[in-house]
């Protein structure tokens, strides 16, 4: 259970990105996805060289897809660095480094789709029960962390809702992905949930 108390406020929003904050971040997540097929690292990113928006604390997820199919996805949860710098990281990560799937190669590129997920900052939940929880659960909103102790831990971003719309079922399958039994529950079980603000194009849309 969160140890927030039930009438204190979650944190201020984030301000939304614009369109052209957006179009930075897609053009820095693809770079990067290049750079690493060059030089087997993510793209060196200098956030000084950003606006503010971009430079300050973020935490996001890369999603890459080819013919709406999952070809990788990796993210952060916390925001431990700048945004433009944790997109760089996470795109490259997804491409190359999410253990489903082999490195990404040059080849699949024209047939990429690039999706970008900022996080808002996680809310804990208050609960006494699973059923407590569930009933809190907004379908389609929410994005969840689940965690229970130090050694499970895990996470759906609010489009997986599409695959899972039941908030049950949801929750079941996190537990799952936090490598926990479907039906498990304890007093222990902490969940946070958080928004996020998610956007995408093409490989060469705008290139």
């Amino acid at each position: 259970m969160s140890s927030r108390k039930a009438d204190e406020p979650p944190e201020a929003a984030q301000t939304p990105l614009s369109a052209a904050q957006r179009r930075v971040l897609l053009d820095v997540a693809r770079r990067s996805i290049v750079h690493g097929l060059q030089h087997q690292r993510p793209l060196p990113v200098n956030a000084g060289d950003h606006e503010p928006r971009l430079r300050e604390p973020g935490a996001s997820f890369v999603t890459l897809q080819m013919d709406h199919t999952l070809r990788g996805c990796i993210g952060s949860l916390e925001a431990r660095r700048p945004l433009v710098c944790d997109v760089a990281y996470n795109a490259f990560a997804a491409a190359f480094q999410d253990p489903r799937f082999p490195p990404l190669s040059a080849g699949e590129l024209p047939q990429l789709h690039i999706q970008i997920s900022v996080l808002g900052r996680p809310e804990p939940l208050v609960f006494s029960s699973e059923a407590e929880l569930v009933q809190q659960l907004r379908p389609g909103v929410d994005g969840l962390i689940l965690e229970e102790g130090e050694r499970y831990r895990g996470t759906f971003l609010p489009s997986v809702w599409s695959s899972l719309p039941d908030p049950r079922r949801f929750l079941a399958q996190l537990k799952l992905k936090a490598g926990l039994p479907p039906d498990y529950w304890s007093d222990t079980v902490r969940v946070w949930r958080y928004t996020t603000e998610s956007f995408g194009q093409p490989w060469q849309e705008d290139r």
